[in-house]
Order: C-alpha cells, then structure tokens, then sequence
C-alpha cells in the first residue's frame, strides 16, 4: 500500500531466526509471533498470541552478524510491554527471554528461538526409550475468543465462527467438525463467555472443543502382548511420559498362547466376541488407572480426565490387532495365514468401548501374518531401516518375532518359540512376580548355587538375604532366571552340549540327583524335604533347547536369505520385549539364543514396541515412516521353508551344535568340550573369566 502524503513512509525490517535461518521482511510494530509466522520460522503458540501460554518465548540476539549481514542491536526490539507484566501463564518467562507474541520489531534483528518453544522442538521422554525425536503431533489445541452475540446479530453459526477465527489467527483451514463435537459447542461458549479452546486433528478436523483456555492435551500408547499389556500416558506438546502402567492381558484365562486362544474361538461359537471383549474392557481401565496415576503430578488448568485423551496409539501382534478390532481370529490360526487387513488403522476410540469421547485411536501396520504391529512399532523405535549397519533385532516370546537388514534390505519372521521363557513348560517355572527366581550363580568348585529373587536387592549367600525374603514365597523361576540357571549349569560342566544332565554330576555334588531315567539339579531348598525344593529337570532342559532351537533356526534363516551368515557382519543385536529386557546378553549367548557376536554388541532394548507406540502417538512424520518401511519388508515363512528345520537341529546344542564361538570363548570360561568319539582331540579350555 503507497504511503499516504504527509505520513511519514512505512519501515520495513529485516529478522532472522536462529537456529534455523529462516528471515523475514516486516513493519514495524510487527510482533515477533508474526514475523516467525511470515518467515516459516518454528515457534509455538496455544493461545494465538494472547500472552497466555507463554510458549513462544524467544531470545533477542545482539550483536554483529556477518553470515547474516546484520547488526542487531537492543533498540531493534521495542522494551517490557504491559502484557508481558502482567502474564501470570503457567510456563514463566525466563530471564533473558521475551513474549513472542508481544514484543514488536523496530530495527533489523536475530532472534534464537530455544528448543523448548519450538513446536517440533527435540525431547527425551522417560519410561520407554524412543530416542531423540521431532514432535510433531496429529492433534493442536487453539485459543479462540469469539464474537458476543446479540439479539438481532447476523453472526453465522457457531461452528463457522470457529472455522473463520481458526483461519484469521491461525492460518488453519477446517474441513470438518466432527459430529460428537457440533452438540458441544454452544455449551463450551457459554461456559468460556465466548472463549474456547479446539483442537484439530490432521490440521483440518476439529475433534474437540472446550471453554476457556485448555494448555495441555494427551495422548495414550498402548502395547498389547498376549501376556501383558502396558499403556503410557504422553503430554502430545511435549511428548514427555506422564504415567505408565502394566497389567495382565485377561485374556489368559482363554489360553496361555496365542494359538490357544484361537483354538478357543473355534471351539467355542462367538468366543472372539469374548476375547474382544476382555481386552477392550482392559484397554479401557488401564486409560483411567494412566489418568489417576498422572492426575497428582500434571499441572494443567483444568482437572485432567478421559475428555484430556485427544489420541491414541495401539500396537499387537496380528491376532490382539485382530481382536481388538473385533475381526475374527481364525484365520491367523491356519494356512496361509491370512490378515484382514495389513494397512494402519484409524477407528474413534469409542469404537474400541474405550471412554475417551474426543480421541481417536491408530493402530500401527501388521506385516505379516504372524508379523505384527509390535513387529513395526519395534521397527520403528530402533530403526534397522535408517541403519547403514546390519541390525538383528529379536523380540523374545512366546512368538519370536525377528528383524534382520539394514537401510537397503530387511527382512522379518516369526518363530514358534512356545511359552518356555516365560515359565510354562517348565516344572518350577512362573510368570515375574514376588519371590521368583530371576538371577543365578553356581560356583565352578563347590557347584553351588546362589541367586536373587524379585523383591529382595541381594544375592541368597548375603547375610540379609534371609530378612528381605521373610516376606517372599521363593516358589520358582522366572524367564530371565531359566535362561541363567541353563547357561550356568552348562558352563559348570553339569550339563553336556547336546543338553543332557551328565550321570557323573552326585559324583561331583549332592545337588545332583537321579530323577526317574535322568537326572535333575536342586537349585533351591532342603534335600531332606524335596517336596519343597526348586528342580531343573532334564525336561526342563529339553523345553529350553526347543524353544532356543526355534529362535535361533529363525535367525539363522533370515541371515541366509540376506547372504549374511558371518556373525562377523553384525553391526548389533537387539533384545526387546518384556522378557528380552532381562536377558543377560552373555547368557543369550551361551545358550545360542543369538548369533555369536562380540558380547558388547548384545543388548536389551526394553519395550521396543511400546516405544514405536510413543513415536507414532506424537509425530505424523514418523506414522508416514513405519507404514512406508513395513511395506518394504521381506516376509519370510518359517512353517513353508525345509530349510528350516535342518537350522533348528544343528541348533539344539549348547551353544549351538555345528556352528563355533570364538568370541564367546573369549568372554567366559568354556567347559571343557564332551568327546564324541574316541578319536576326539584334547581337551582344553580357552578365553578367561568373565566378571562375576
């Protein structure tokens, strides 16, 4: 616009954004919130420049800038602006900083934008590990203050004020309200006298409406495995876990597996109606019990409830996403094997019989028929995809789900491992609770045993010991004390490579015990009250042999088809799960759970599903990632392929029967090898001790 005559001409100023670069050309008395705005610039605001979220704090930069050709100087920005005092928002501004939407530009400036006021701005949340990544949510909160009406007023309706003032301050454009909300919206005004906040979901939708000023909204990641399923409550601006939870998939009561629980619904007419309705009825409760967990702790303006949740996230393998969607399960049960659906999946939560009126629930892509979306939300958290090294990445479970490649190739399968880790199966085997089992030494002279339980802090020969467990009824062994008791007993020499429990063993210690035809190990208790005592049995041994033989013939076969059957090409190996977690990596590695690679390259990853869960409950970027890389995954059939049954024989042994350890040998003490036949060379050990 030409200045008018006798106006004094309009200035024009030049502002730069740190750290990005990004600039701008504005008048003055621009808002530096505006100048962001025009420039592209990532700044965050709730409240569309109100000076009540306190979010777009910015920092002025002063000095000489030669990249940018600048002299920035403190008369550039105009001084403490009333609305600045008297801002009484939750989030303080610090010292050194101003209000973005209230400081004005009057001179050319630099201004850095801190990561906390980014709105893609760089976290690392707690509970799960998700890394480092952008947050940039489906679902935005904004502050409108709409027009009083008045008797004989031509004010349009409600919803298309919303829609023009979410278009003038904000520059987003609705396509729709969603038709939950529309009944709302005269309420929430009358409840903010005409100021309400919305949220939009996908930039275009409002899905939500409430009065007043609303500072924080939620979001909820859920990981639903057959045996547990855990849940985490996220702030979606931030991305930080609030509260996390952990219960039992009720679903149990229908069949330990997987397959059991199919096996029900073909027995039993409208048996997935049941199954659906258990785990939703879970779902359900763990949002709330998320809720109360984090009602003391989150500071927020209004009471935090299910009307907060504005998303949610699901992952599973392909039968939980089966029945949670209320699909009927069969199907994955037999050949071929075949999915509903592999596409993610977008549903209102409510649909799920979850109270969460506003939210709306996406579950992760499946990849298979026994590859599921805890496959690609594993994919997606520890990223064998974005990986220029070859990533193995084992989720250990009663399914063994297998990852193997790298950003040119990956492949995935899954192996019938059965339910022997977690304790089924196994003569004292039990879930982790109280008083199990979960570490294990045994002494290379004496071959006795110590070991730790869950709920004590010290090992069983410490003299406080006996106080920590008074309490505790030391009833058996969990997965993680399984896999130890098996790899101790193999490195004490009292279990042969071919996994029998050796008949010299009462020769060498009274622990050892003809049990039938074969003989057991007394782990814990009296000998003259067996009754009480905890056994490995050799059936015990056997039930692991199988289930490790079935894993590791799963790697092996994914390496294969990969032509990469050199340990040595391994970048990495990575243990997920809730079982996974607890595994020590020397151990997976004695009993040949995993390839032998250098045992730093071993590693727990924890929750690796639930963390992908996280990652795409608060970025669109990463949701468009995993459904893009799952559909570029090899699916390999471990049922179809011969090969593998020949990989699960040579697989049996301890560590493995055909294939040699020399990095192993290197990080423990071996027993000394069992002569197969007279010829058999010396004996002779190798490697030194490992730390214990």
């Amino acid at each position: 616009m030409s200045p008018v005559p006798g106006d004094a001409p309009v200035k024009v100023r030049r502002v730069v954004f740190a750290p990005s670069g990004l600039s701008a050309t504005v008048e003055d008395g621009t808002t530096l919130l505006d100048a962001a705005r025009t420039a592209g610039a990532d700044l965050d605001s709730t409240c569309g420049g109100r000076g009540l979220c306190g979010r777009c704090q910015v920092v002025p930069s002063i000095g000489n800038f030669s990249k940018w050709q600048i002299d920035s100087r403190p008369d550039a920005i105009t001084g403490w602006t009333a609305t600045e005092t008297d801002y009484t928002g939750r989030r303080p501004i610090t010292d050194g900083q101003r209000l973005g939407c209230a400081a004005q530009v009057c001179g050319d400036l630099v201004v850095e934008i801190p990561a906390a006021s980014q709105v893609h701005k760089q976290v690392v949340r707690k509970s799960v590990d998700v890394g480092d990544i952008e947050i940039d949510p489906l679902v935005r909160l904004h502050y409108l203050e709409l027009e009083k009406a008045e008797l004989g007023s031509e004010l349009r309706g409600l919803a298309e004020q919303i829609g023009a003032a979410l278009l003038a301050d904000y520059d987003v454009t609705i396509t729709r309200i969603d038709t939950h909300v529309l009944p709302l919206i005269a309420d929430a005004v009358r409840g903010g006298d005409e100021a309400i906040t919305v949220a939009v979901r996908y930039g275009h939708e409002v899905c939500a409406v409430y009065p007043g000023y609303v500072d924080r909204a939620f979001g909820v990641a859920v990981d639903v495995g057959s045996t547990t399923v855990a849940g985490h409550l996220v702030d979606l601006s931030t991305g930080e876990v609030l509260a996390s939870n952990g219960v039992m998939n009720p679903q149990i009561r229908f069949g330990d597996d997987l397959m059991s629980r199919v096996s029900y619904v073909m027995m039993n007419p409208g048996g997935e109606v049941e199954l659906t309705r258990s785990i939703r009825t879970a779902l359900d409760a763990m949002v709330g019990e998320l809720l109360t967990d984090a009602a003391d702790t989150v500071d927020t303006l209004r009471p935090i409830d299910r009307r907060s949740i504005l998303d949610m996230t699901i992952v599973g393998n392909p039968i939980m996403h089966h029945v949670i969607l209320g699909i009927d399960p069969t199907p994955l049960g037999q050949a071929p094997f075949l999915l509903a659906t592999d596409s993610a999946v977008t549903v209102r939560a409510t649909d799920l019989g979850i109270d969460a009126p506003f939210a709306s629930a996406y579950l992760l892509p499946c990849i298979a028929g026994h590859v599921g979306a805890d496959t690609a939300g594993a994919i997606l958290a520890e990223g064998p995809h974005r990986s220029e090294e070859l990533q193995l990445l084992v989720d250990v479970g009663t399914n063994a789900e297998i990852v193997f490649g790298n950003s040119s190739h990956v492949l995935a399968a899954s192996s019938p491992t059965g339910p022997a880790f977690e304790g089924a199966q196994i003569s004292a085997g039990q879930r982790a609770t109280a008083g199990a089992i979960e570490r294990v030494r045994i002494d290379r002279d004496t071959l006795e045993p110590r070991l730790r339980v869950i709920g004590a802090d010290v090992w069983s020969d410490d003299a406080e010991f006996t106080m920590q467990t008074m309490k505790l009824d030391i009833s058996g062994i969990c997965g993680s004390g399984i896999i130890e008791v098996m790899g101790e007993m193999y490195l004490a020499g009292l279990i042969d490579v071919d996994g029998t429990i050796r008949s010299d063993g009462p020769e060498r210690t009274d622990r050892i015990f003809a049990d039938g035809r074969t003989y057991s190990y007394r782990l814990w208790g009296d000998s003259e009250d067996p009754t009480q005592n905890i056994n490995v049995t050799q059936d015990d041994v056997r039930a692991i042999q199988l289930a490790k033989a079935a894993l590791r013939a799963g790697i092996d076969l994914l390496c294969e088809h990969a032509g990469h059957t050199d340990p040595e090409a391994i970048g990495s190996v990575r243990l997920a799960g809730a079982f996974g977690a607890h595994i020590d990596p020397l151990y997976a590695k004695v009993l040949g759970l995993v390839p032998d690679v250098p045992v730093a390259l071993v590693s727990s990853v924890g929750n690796a599903a639930g963390a992908g869960a996280v990652r795409a409950l608060v970025s669109a970027a990463q949701r468009a990632e995993i459904e893009s890389a799952v559909r570029r995954v090899e699916k390999i059939g471990t049922a179809t392929e011969a090969r593998f049954q020949e990989l699960f024989v040579n697989a049996m042994g301890f560590p493995h029967t055909t294939e040699p350890t020399p990095n192993l040998a290197t990080e423990t003490v071996l027993p000394v090898a069992q002569e197969r036949a007279a010829s058999a060379g010396a004996r002779r050990r190798t490697g030194r001790r490992r730390p214990r």
